[in-house]
């Protein structure tokens, strides 16, 4: 088992990746809105995964704030979605309580590391 696969925040941001892309094939968006969110929340679990992997907290750190910017990418996408009733307010909300989570994760992990 590799190290990142052992954080909590890489197990919750798989299951959001998930949620996503069912809400995906489920609404049938378009392909720019459907891209843009698979490539997304795919980038969070990468950016997670490939931070892990580093050796010094600095560049740790860098991928987990690009982690953070990609999951802030998501919820913009979600809200968009929302705002021209693509999405419903449940469909939005369990995504923001889910991106809200992994957000705080992702910050206590960035401000733990020490540089």
């Amino acid at each position: 088992m590799f190290d990142f696969e052992k954080l909590q925040v890489y197990q919750k941001s798989k299951l959001l990746n998930r949620n996503l892309n069912s809400l995906i094939k489920n609404k049938r968006l378009d392909y720019v809105f459907s891209d843009q969110l698979k490539r997304a929340s795919l980038s969070i679990l990468l950016n997670i995964a490939e931070g892990s992997g580093k050796l010094s907290n600095k560049d740790k750190r860098n991928y987990y704030f690009r982690a953070r910017g990609s999951l802030y990418e998501c919820a913009a996408i979600i809200d968009i979605l929302n705002h021209e009733s693509i999405v419903s307010n449940l469909e939005h909300d369990k995504c923001y309580v889910q991106l809200e989570e992994i957000s705080k994760m992702l910050y206590g992990l960035i401000s733990s590391m020490k540089i």
